[in-house]
């Protein structure tokens, strides 16, 4: 169970750490003034030459490759609802490094969130 808990604790990091690496490198890269072409390749280029983007790329493939192994380990009844975890984390990091503004709403959602993994773990 300690290496269950130990690969499920880097999935909600590399979860949480690559989507805020690549929300970060993305809003540095703006956005397209229009859907055409030339635009659309213009921001391409942005965003790959932000290395934001690049160190969320290696993050959400160790996210994407732990929860494989997870799922070869445990039942998808729980690691699906343990993998919702990474909401709780992605939040704290919107709120804390991109300094979004978080809600009411979304913390009783990500509190929600929380009971619902606790009740799924404890059956």
């Amino acid at each position: 169970m300690i290496r269950t808990s130990l690969l499920l604790l880097f999935f909600l990091f590399a979860t949480a750490a690559g989507e805020i690496a690549m929300t970060y490198g993305m809003k540095a890269a703006g956005e397209p003034a229009r859907l055409r072409p030339k635009e659309i390749l213009q921001f391409l280029g942005r965003a790959v030459s932000s290395g934001w983007f690049w160190a969320g790329i290696p993050l959400m493939a160790g996210s994407f490759f732990s929860l494989l192994v997870l799922l070869s380990w445990q039942p998808i009844s729980f690691v699906i609802p343990a993998s919702a975890l990474s909401n709780v984390v992605g939040a704290l990091g919107a709120k804390y490094i991109l300094k979004e503004d978080v809600n009411a709403a979304r913390w009783i959602g990500v509190i929600l969130v929380c009971i619902g993994v606790a009740i799924v773990a404890k059956g």
